[in-house]
């Protein structure tokens, strides 16, 4: 089963695609463009269609999804935390 799908190996977040996904959990993931899979571990809960990251991102990152950037972190994530507008923002505003 995949938990959580990405376009891009080089996407640093991905979209969760099943409920249910609780702390602690090993979650498998698809990277459709390559056709190959990846896992994570989740380190919060994370409601389906909501975003996961996959890797360490500080403040002023860029935030990559589908291979482009989709805005900037404004406070730490560590890879497996939800990735949401409390610690992502557009950079329009």
């Amino acid at each position: 089963m995949n938990h959580f799908v990405l376009h891009d190996n080089t996407d640093t977040v991905a979209v969760v695609v099943v409920e249910g996904v609780k702390k602690g959990m090993t979650l498998k993931g698809w990277i459709m463009d390559d056709d190959k899979f990846i896992s994570v571990k989740a380190k919060q809960d994370i409601p389906i269609g909501h975003k996961i990251a996959l890797k360490d991102m500080k403040a002023g990152d860029t935030v990559i999804k589908y291979g482009i950037d989709i805005g900037k972190v404004i406070a730490n994530i560590k890879a497996g935390e939800h990735a949401h507008v409390h610690n992502i923002k557009t950079k329009r505003w």
